[in-house]
C-alpha cells in the first residue's frame, strides 16, 4: 500500500439507473455540488439500464449541463449496470451511487480529506439517512434496520468494521467508495446462488469479498439521503424482492443474519399453520407482535414515525418477505441441481 499520499486520488462515480426520471437529475445535481465543494474533480459514468420512461431525456439534458458519460444498455439489472460502469471508470477510486441517493454537500470533501490524509482508510460505506418524513414505506425500512445496526446508530461516529462484525453495521453499495481495483476484483469474483443475476444479492456478496481484504469505514461526515419507494404497490414488490436477495446474501454465510433467516422460516411455518387452525387468534397475536416490534425499534433509535410504520406495516412486509424467501430457496435449489 502506498503511504505518504499528499494529493487526492483520481475519482470515478458510477451511477446505475432504471426508470428514475424524477430522481436522476436531483441525484447528479447534488453529486456535482458536493464534488465542487470538496474541490474534487471526478469522471461521472451513468449507466442507463434500459429505462422505458423519460430517464434518457433527463440524461441528455444532464450531459449538456455537465461533463458526464452515459452508457445505455438493454435492461440487465443493477449488478450488470454497475459492471458496465466500472469497465468505463478510469479513477483510482470509484464511488458507487444509486439514483435515489442524494449526496450531502460536505460528504465528498470529507471523503477526499480522509483518503488523502489517511490513505490506509481505503474503503468507505456511506452514512445513510432515509427520507422517511411523510413516507411510511421508507420509514418502515429505516426503522427496521435500527435493530441489527443499533451499535452504530446509538452513537454515530468515525469507525470501521471487519469480517466478524459484518452483520452488525450499516452497509450497502448505494453509496460506497473503494479503490477501483478492489471493486473490480469483487465483481470478477461475484458468485450468486441463483442463475438469474437480476435476483441476486448484488451488494452483500460484493461487500463480503471486500471486507475479507479491507476494513470498511463509516462516519457521519460521509453522508447522503436515500429516498425510498413511496407507494403500497412498490413497498410490497420491494418486500418480495428483499426476501429473495436475503437468501442469496446469507444462506451460506454463518452469523446472526443467517440465524434470523432460519428463525423467520420457522415463525412463518408456525404462523401459516395457526392461520388455518385459529385465524382470529393468530391475527390478534400478530397485531400485538407488530405493536411490540414498533416499541423495540423506537428504543433502538427509530423516530416516532418510523416506529409507527414498523408497528403498522410489519405483517404486510413479513408476508411479502416470506414469499420472497421461499422463491429464493427454490431458485437456489434449482441452480444447485443444474450444477
Amino acid at each position: 500500500m502506498v503511504t505518504g499520499v499528499t494529493t487526492a486520488p483520481t475519482l470515478s462515480v458510477v451511477i446505475p439507473v432504471y426508470n428514475e426520471e424524477n430522481w436522476i437529475s436531483r441525484c447528479i445535481d447534488a453529486l456535482m455540488e458536493s464534488l465542487a465543494r470538496g474541490r474534487w474533480a471526478a469522471q461521472v459514468v451513468v449507466v442507463d439500464d434500459g429505462s422505458t420512461d423519460a430517464t434518457g431525456a433527463r440524461l441528455a439534458e444532464l450531459t449538456d449541463r455537465y461533463d458526464i458519460t452515459v452508457v445505455s444498455q438493454v435492461n440487465a439489472g443493477r449488478f450488470e449496470a454497475r459492471k458496465a460502469g466500472l469497465a468505463k471508470a478510469t479513477g483510482e477510486f470509484v464511488l458507487l451511487l444509486d439514483s435515489r441517493v442524494i449526496v450531502e454537500p460536505g460528504a465528498l470533501g470529507f471523503l477526499r480529506e480522509q483518503v488523502t490524509e489517511h490513505p490506509e482508510r481505503r474503503v468507505w460505506n456511506g452514512h445513510i439517512e432515509v427520507a422517511s418524513q411523510g413516507n411510511p414505506y421508507a420509514g418502515f425500512l429505516a426503522g427496521l434496520v435500527k435493530v441489527p445496526w443499533r451499535r452504530y446508530f446509538a452513537d454515530p461516529k468515525l469507525t470501521s468494521f471487519g469480517p466478524d462484525e459484518f452483520d452488525l453495521y450499516p452497509k450497502g453499495t448505494g453509496f460506497f467508495a473503494a479503490p477501483r481495483d478492489l471493486l473490480a476484483g469483487s465483481v470478477e469474483a461475484f458468485d450468486s446462488l441463483y442463475d438469474d443475476v437480476t435476483l441476486a444479492s448484488d451488494d452483500t456478496k460484493v461487500l463480503r469479498w471486500i471486507i475479507e481484504r479491507e476494513r470498511i469505514h463509516l462516519a457521519p461526515g460521509f453522508a447522503a439521503v436515500y429516498n425510498g419507494r413511496d407507494t403500497l404497490r412498490k413497498f410490497v414488490a420491494q418486500s418480495y424482492y428483499r426476501g429473495t436477495t436475503y437468501v442469496d446474501s446469507y444462506l451460506t454465510s454463518a452469523g446472526p443474519a443467517r440465524t434470523a433467516l432460519f428463525g423467520a422460516l420457522g415463525v412463518g411455518a408456525v404462523t401459516a399453520v395457526m392461520l388455518v387452525k385459529h385465524p382470529v387468534k393468530t391475527v390478534a397475536v400478530g397485531a400485538v407482535g407488530s405493536a411490540a416490534a414498533g416499541a423495540v425499534v423506537r428504543r433502538c433509535g427509530a423516530t416516532p414515525g418510523e416506529a409507527r410504520a414498523v408497528g403498522t406495516l410489519l405483517p404486510l412486509f413479513a408476508g411479502g418477505f416470506g414469499l420472497g424467501v421461499l422463491r429464493g430457496l427454490v431458485l437456489a435449489l434449482r441452480a444447485k441441481l443444474r450444477k
